[in-house]
């Protein structure tokens, strides 16, 4: 029986329903502010040693920004909600487009679900200490996966509302901790030594840079929603450049004034101490209990927004490689009530669910089994995405006529490309440390072996598909014009660069 293909209507998404502020909201709240300032910054500070975690968050924005400048020239020829995978397609061909979405779909996945492992335990953890409630992780995680679960299957333009009334009050209430701690610095001075430009040639800056980057994971998820806007070619690029800067003001900012509050000389050993909860100690004395009560809450808010916006980019990933058919045609069907990517939404809610159990019945710690590995594992995925989008760029424009200036087209995108194999590199040197396990343990290679293992199958599947169905590997990357593709010869179809 002939493989079904999905009908001209339901595989395409729902046009021109976000603009320029739903777009940033969505990538703003996968990134999380307030869970990477909370969270994050702490615990560059506690596990590295490393007192320029400042700078490093603003030397990764900076990298970031180059890597833009290429990644949204790229935007401007082709839409399409795959994002890395039609990047890499266009520039380094076929194969390796589908080997970079196996690995996009693992490494949102690990995002996504290691996300639910925080949500749980910081859940359950300030009903239990507010309220007295004691219930397990796993009953909370399970609340905010049905809760996904349904809003996923909504219009993106109602999720998009809900992500920003949580985004605005996170950062509202971060400006505000940081005007709280640079007010009462600790040596009675505002200090700036943790921003010394001097800490970038530091000992244990690898590190720093790596904890740094994870923070950013999301922002990159602009054209995964560009099919879905009313102008791509403005609000991708716009959304995409406000986004890392945004971020990255704000974290080096708040990593700075955790630094003042504690002195420069006692950061790490604070952080250590206090963990997630510092930034609440050092706000507390000069605070109402209700002010720090709402910022613990938006905490909460804040993993939850991630969840959200994560799964949205997880199965809109699965709708274009339905779509195109790379996987299963059902996959590239859409509601046609809410234009929502159902098919793809409804699978990886069940992955999801599937795992939680799987932890809940193996007893695993929710925070450093599932929500630190799993998180960190992601992380490490969209940053060789992000490496090797970033050399696809560099071949795309290489091999086409263009109208791009030499920043654009060449020198931008390469600089990121050698500035992000360094970060890899050093990341992958430095994966035991991330992890928190012995030098010699199989972990630290199991867990980067597992992309390079999907990638594997991607590019075996990509070649199956050129040899078997011939219309299916020629429509590879083409978007919305692959639900007619399958209408002309396999000749006439319109090629990737």
């Amino acid at each position: 029986m002939p493989r079904s293909k999905p009908d001209t209507v339901t595989a395409v998404l729902a046009h021109g329903r976000l603009g320029i502020p739903s777009v940033v909201f969505f990538v703003i709240a996968a990134a999380a502010p307030l869970t990477v300032i909370a969270g994050g910054a702490t615990t560059g500070y506690a596990v590295t040693g490393v007192t320029g975690i400042p700078v490093s968050y603003l030397v990764v924005a900076a990298v970031l920004a180059l890597f833009a400048v290429g990644y949204v020239a790229m935007s401007r020829r082709i839409v399409n909600a795959g994002a890395f995978y039609t990047y890499v397609t266009y520039g380094l061909g076929r194969p390796a487009g589908v080997a970079a979405a196996m690995v996009a779909l693992l490494a949102y996945n690990a995002m996504q679900i290691g996300l639910y492992g925080g949500f749980g335990a910081v859940l359950a953890q300030f009903l239990q200490s507010r309220y007295g409630w004691d219930i397990t992780w796993w009953l909370c995680a399970l609340i905010a996966w049905a809760v996904v679960a349904v809003l996923g299957l909504l219009r993106i333009d109602l999720n998009g509302k809900v992500l920003a009334v949580m985004l605005v009050a996170e950062c509202a209430v971060a400006l505000v901790f940081d005007a709280v701690m640079l007010g009462h610095p600790a040596s009675g001075t505002v200090t700036f030594d943790t921003l010394a430009p001097s800490h970038i040639f530091a000992a244990g800056i690898g590190a720093a840079l790596v904890t740094a980057i994870t923070g950013f994971v999301g922002f990159e998820g602009t054209v995964v929603f560009s099919e879905e806007t009313k102008d791509p070619r403005r609000t991708v690029p716009r959304a995409t450049y406000i986004a890392v800067v945004l971020t990255g003001l704000l974290y080096g900012l708040s990593a700075w004034a955790m630094s003042v509050a504690t002195g420069p000389d006692s950061i790490v050993d604070a952080a250590r101490a206090d963990g997630t909860d510092l930034i609440f100690n050092l706000v507390s004395p000069h605070l109402g209990t209700s002010v720090v009560t709402i910022g613990r809450v938006l905490f909460i808010t804040s993993l939850f927004a991630a969840l959200l916006s994560f799964h949205h980019t997880v199965a809109r990933y699965l709708f274009a490689l339905g779509r195109e058919r790379v996987l299963p045609a059902a996959l590239g069907r859409t509601s046609r009530r809410t234009g929502a990517p159902k098919v793809g939404s409804i699978i990886q809610s069940v992955v999801a669910v599937v795992v939680l159990v799987g932890y809940a019945a193996a007893n695993a710690d929710p925070i450093v089994h599932l929500f630190f590995w799993v998180t960190v594992t992601g992380g490490l995925g969209v940053l060789a995405l992000m490496t090797v989008t970033s050399a696809a760029v560099v071949s795309f424009f290489a091999r086409i006529r263009h109208g791009e200036g030499p920043w654009r087209a060449v020198v931008a995108p390469l600089i990121a490309t050698i500035a992000l194999t360094a970060i890899l590199v050093v990341t992958l040197d430095e994966f035991d440390t991330l992890l928190g396990v012995h030098p010699h343990s199989p972990l630290r290679w199991l867990f980067p072996a597992a992309y390079a293992i999907v990638a594997l199958i991607g590019a075996t599947w990509a070649l199956i598909l050129r040899a078997a169905r011939p219309d299916v590997y020629s429509a590879i990357g083409l978007g919305p014009e692959s639900a007619t593709a399958s209408l002309r010869s396999p000749t006439a179809i319109r090629q990737p660069a």
